[in-house]
């Protein structure tokens, strides 16, 4: 097998860095560990993470970039996939499942909790992404009322909110249960809530 160049092991090194701070951030918070946390779980010093990010503050912004491109690569993929207004909701949902299911929480859920302990990059940073989302599940829903296949109150963009809202929440509230299905159920309920309704007796 062929050694690596320094400019691999360099970006291997990063990568793990990233890795490891990722899922400190979904289980413990940002403020919940420090450099050498990361440090003592890599076996290297806390001088060569200084190497690779020369602060918190920059560590924490290469996440959040990081998660939004998969975050965003994923939307694309279900823009691609489900054909109706609702199956998009539900793969949308899927994707906080996923995370729940893997004993974490949303990164940018868990940095918008600390969200005024955070350095200002890391703060745009974090509404950029809530924003994105929300223009995303916007067009969705403006898909969805113009199809008559949902029907809600307000504006997409305020329905938007409420299913960011929502599922930020649920994700919060089933983690102590340790219950991924506490959250699923909530997400159908959620929404249920923007299908337009049909008379009683009418198949689905």
């Amino acid at each position: 097998m062929p050694r690596m160049t320094t400019k691999q092991q360099v970006g291997d090194t990063r990568r793990r860095v990233l890795d490891i701070a990722e899922r400190l951030v979904q289980s413990r918070g940002f403020n919940g560990f420090s450099y050498a946390d990361i440090a003592a779980e890599l076996k290297i010093t806390t001088a060569s993470l200084h190497y690779h990010f020369a602060g918190k503050a920059e560590l924490g912004r290469a996440l959040i970039a990081r998660y939004a491109e998969r975050f965003f690569e994923a939307l694309t993929a279900i823009d691609a996939g489900p054909s109706t207004a609702r199956e998009k909701l539900r793969a949308y949902a899927g994707l906080y499942a996923d995370v729940l299911r893997g004993h974490r929480l949303c990164l940018c859920g868990m940095l918008a909790a600390e969200y005024h302990t955070l350095p200002d990059p890391m703060r745009e940073s974090v509404v950029s992404f809530f924003d994105e989302n929300e223009v995303w599940l916007a067009k969705i829903l403006q898909q969805g009322r113009a199809t008559g296949e949902l029907d809600f109150n307000g504006t997409p963009e305020e329905a938007a909110r409420m299913i960011i809202y929502g599922l930020e929440g649920a994700m919060l509230v089933a983690r102590p249960y340790g219950d991924v299905a506490r959250f699923h159920s909530a997400a159908e309920q959620l929404i249920d809530s923007l299908t337009t309704r049909r008379p009683s007796g009418t198949p689905k």
